[in-house]
């Protein structure tokens, strides 16, 4: 997940691995606290992985506007999620 996000975040050199690893733990903490069933929260998952990347670039940008832009963006994917029972329920077999 680091690399998925280092490369979205377009940065080549590791001086910045703990902090972007900070925030991807971050984007999941919140998920979870949001209400996303932690057993959903996995780095396979298109949806959450663009989630990820989403929370990392509003955290992550130095330019208000665009971080601005990009927690509106993490909020309504998050928002998705949740109205999702694929992502809000853990089902038991």
């Amino acid at each position: 997940m680091l690399e998925k996000i280092k490369n979205s975040l377009r940065i080549d050199d590791d001086s910045f691995d703990m902090e972007i690893q900070d925030l991807i733990n971050a984007a999941k903490a919140d998920l979870k606290l949001s209400g996303v069933v932690e057993s959903k929260i996995v780095e396979l998952d298109p949806l959450i992985i663009r989630a990820i990347k989403t929370f990392c670039k509003a955290e992550f940008s130095s330019d208000d506007k665009e971080a601005d832009r990009y927690k509106e963006s993490y909020e309504s994917i998050k928002c998705h999620l949740l109205l999702s029972t694929d992502y809000n329920t853990d089902v038991i077999a």
